[in-house]
């Protein structure tokens, strides 16, 4: 039976591939493991392997899970985040990837204020304009960064991050992508940001992902195999 060990070397090898094809550093791409319903040894042994971070989908999940997980990487939200569980997201996650609206990003802030904590966040953009997912539109990306910059001092904006529609052929996801890395550009250069992170690319397409720019990649099945049930 393949490790997640021995999955996690084969994924580096494919990034460094991709990294190449596109004049990157292979340093410059950190994998977080998706580890909706995976048990926490599980995500001790992909933690244990060297994986970059741990996302979760679920504020439960992550909650009873990473203590008994241990490891000292970050954990990311990467499921969408309702306004009355932000309170229990902010005991379990480190990184919240998905802002998508002012009302979520003024409950975050009223949950810190007095706080010294300052929490890395990213916009989630719904770039396939899916009625079904979460996300910001595109166009409306600017104004919600413009929120955060200026009323939100305990979340930093650190980038952008999408989940482009699924697609069989990873080449579907390549025009998404783009479009997310152009958006991140803009929006860095308008308001004298640094280079802003993109999150984006999960088992099917991260490769075309590496290729157009991501700097986290968020990888359950190729890491862990096929996910359990729940």
């Amino acid at each position: 039976m393949t490790t997640i060990a021995e999955r996690l070397a084969g994924v580096r090898a494919r990034i460094a591939a991709a990294a190449a094809r596109a004049g990157r550093s292979t340093a410059d791409v950190q994998i977080v493991a998706a580890a909706k319903t995976q048990p926490p040894e599980a995500i001790a042994a992909a933690l244990a392997a060297g994986v970059d971070a741990i996302g979760e989908n679920r504020v439960q999940e992550a909650l009873a899970k990473r203590s008994a997980a241990g490891g000292d990487r970050p954990w990311h939200l990467i499921g969408p985040l309702q306004r009355n569980k932000a309170r229990h997201a902010l005991e379990a996650f480190d990184v919240i990837e998905t802002v998508d609206r002012v009302e979520l990003a003024d409950r975050l802030e009223t949950l810190l204020a007095g706080s010294p904590r300052v929490v890395p966040v990213f916009l989630e953009v719904n770039v396939g304009g899916e009625a079904q997912k979460s996300g910001i539109a595109p166009g409306d990306a600017a104004a919600l960064a413009d929120h955060l910059i200026d009323r939100c001092p305990h979340l930093r904006l650190v980038g952008l991050m999408t989940v482009p529609p699924w697609h069989p052929d990873p080449e579907r996801s390549r025009p998404h992508f783009t479009a997310l890395r152009a958006l991140a550009e803009r929006l860095a250069g308008a308001r004298s940001l640094p280079a802003l992170e993109l999150s984006m690319g999960m088992s099917e397409d991260f490769e075309v992902a590496v290729e157009e720019g991501a700097t986290l990649v968020r990888l359950g099945r190729v890491l862990f195999g096929e996910r359990r049930p729940g």
